[in-house]
């Protein structure tokens, strides 16, 4: 197979946490060789660009951890590179309702958690939020004000052009199907060519684990992949809200549940649910992998996630399949949506990992090897984490 290059850096992945991790490498390293290596003919076609925009500020994750340290510091680090770029972006604050005695209760906890997390928030009661949002009820809510709006293809964008700028070579259509490490180098090769590279970088999403284990490094997890099926409200329902409106989430489970969801571009969205998905990339309802299905169904540790949450995966199932179970859990804060209001939108897969024990990962998981650095679980806020998430990389690569 033909060598493409040698280079003292590879990255494979072009969302925006390899984009990102690209762009940090050159910035610490001027003039390094660099090449990042990308599946699909554009860059950030799959969680980066199927999300809510949403810019998180770092209020749900267990204090000390990977996502709690740094969602804090990326979601200052986006709104600033967005402003030094003319990305738009806007801070509109975010509105957690409670709806029912046991989530006002989860709603103390959290609260107690952002302080920890050092989470600027404000405890607001049922009046006050109903006087700030007319159109939501519940019995409380936290408001957190610094939640802002993006569009993180045009943030990924952006990162791509000064990696160029940069010297570094961004390679799209290039799928990789074997990686190979020696004490002197790694080589990554597939259909498109092979390259040799000093120090390998795999970003991968929702093919983590298959790239981890050509690599060597199998640690028995699996990515299993859930849809997010999102809707968009019709127009003239745009000013429905004027802050993104979330439910309080369950803390045994890595979803955030139905908000509704002003974009950047105006649209008001509603979603996402999270659903099994049988084809890691297959983004039209029913889409079948059978090798996706095949491994998911025959893995342990998601049989052990399916029995744990036996009525939480039925109902999802039930609200993706009619479309009045999804409204119901929209109303439990916005009363006055109808079915009517629900208009289709593209939905967007979640790459979950999983361990044996059926355990979900709920914290950014990043390994490595003595070449390689491999981030195997990177889902929201990953995004807006994005930039240092690349620090940390980088940080591993140096040590």
């Amino acid at each position: 197979m033909r060598l493409r290059g040698v280079y003292d850096y590879c990255v494979i992945g072009g969302g925006i946490v390899g984009v990102a991790t690209a762009h940090r490498i050159l910035q610490r390293h001027p003039g390094a060789r660099l090449v990042l290596v990308e599946k699909a003919d554009t860059l950030g076609v799959h969680q980066t660009g199927h999300n809510s925009g949403v810019i998180h500020s770092g209020i749900y994750y267990a204090p000390g951890s990977l996502k709690a340290q740094l969602c804090v510091r990326g979601a200052a680090l986006t709104k600033e590179f967005a402003a030094a770029h003319d990305i738009p972006f806007r801070v509109c604050g975010k509105l957690l309702v409670a709806t029912d005695a046991a989530e006002h209760a989860r709603m103390l906890a959290l609260h107690e958690r952002s302080v920890t997390n050092g989470v600027e928030v404000e405890l607001l009661d049922a009046a006050e939020l109903r006087r700030r949002e007319p159109r939501v009820t519940g019995t409380g809510a936290l408001f957190v004000p610094g939640t802002g709006i993006i569009d993180y293809l045009r943030v990924t964008a952006a990162l791509a052009q000064e990696v160029r700028d940069a010297g570094g070579e961004i390679v799209l259509g290039a799928e990789i199907t074997a990686i190979g490490e020696t004490e002197a180098a790694v080589t990554v090769s597939g259909p498109a060519g092979s390259w040799a590279a000093a120090r390998l970088v795999v970003c991968a999403g929702l093919q983590a684990d298959r790239l981890a284990r050509l690599a060597g490094l199998d640690l028995g997890l699996r990515i299993v992949p859930f849809r997010g099926e999102y809707y968009r409200l019709p127009a003239h329902r745009s000013d429905l809200v004027s802050t993104l409106i979330y439910p309080i989430p369950d803390p045994e489970l890595p979803f955030l549940g139905v908000h509704l969801s002003p974009t950047i571009d105006g649209e008001l969205t509603v979603g996402p649910n999270a659903v099994l998905g049988l084809a890691r990339e297959g983004y039209r309802k029913g889409s079948v992998n059978l090798r996706d299905a095949r491994e998911i169904l025959g893995y342990p540790g998601f049989h052990r996630v399916a029995l744990a949450n036996v009525r939480t995966g039925l109902r999802e199932m039930r609200n993706s399949m009619f479309k009045r179970g999804y409204l119901a859990e929209c109303r439990r804060y916005c009363p006055e949506l109808t079915a009517a209001d629900l208009l289709p939108r593209e939905a967007g897969i979640r790459a979950q990992a999983v361990l044996p024990d059926g355990t979900l990962v709920h914290d950014f998981l990043i390994e490595r090897t003595a070449r390689s650095v491999h981030v195997l679980n990177a889902p929201s806020p990953a995004a807006t984490s994005a930039l240092p998430i690349a620090e940390h990389i980088a940080d591993q690569l140096d040590r």
